[in-house]
């Protein structure tokens, strides 16, 4: 499980970069503690919503769709606000070796930012579940 901090200032409409691993039929999470440009937690109110995709390349003319979709969700406290993304075994599984590309939205209404994006290396799994 990642655990990574970041900064979003939506006024800045530059993502967070982040690199991440996946192992091929392993559970996969990433958490990412979200602060604002003050160092408090960022103040997400129920409004606001996370969705994230993995794509296996988004070079000109490529016509791959997204690989798979995360399970993403924000949850917040007095002292965090956190987003995370996470994707069962039986989807990691299924994706094949290699470098992919993904990134993290978060939107309250008709507003969506680009929160975190980066690169994914996924391993293949060498071992079957037991």
């Amino acid at each position: 499980m990642a655990i990574k901090n970041i900064t979003f200032d939506p006024t800045s409409g530059v993502p967070y970069a982040s690199n991440l691993t996946i192992q091929g039929g392993a559970n996969f999470e990433a958490t990412f503690n979200v602060v604002d440009t003050s160092n408090s937690p960022y103040p997400f109110t129920t409004a606001w919503s996370a969705s994230s995709q993995i794509a296996k390349s988004v070079a000109i003319g490529a016509t791959l769709g997204a690989s798979a979709t995360f399970t993403a969700g924000i949850t917040t406290s007095a002292t965090t606000s956190k987003v995370k993304i996470s994707l069962g075994s039986a989807d990691t599984r299924t994706l094949s070796e290699g470098r992919y590309v993904y990134n993290v939205l978060v939107g309250s209404g008709t507003t969506i930012y680009s929160i975190v994006n980066g690169n994914i290396m996924v391993y293949a799994g060498v071992s079957s579940a037991p």
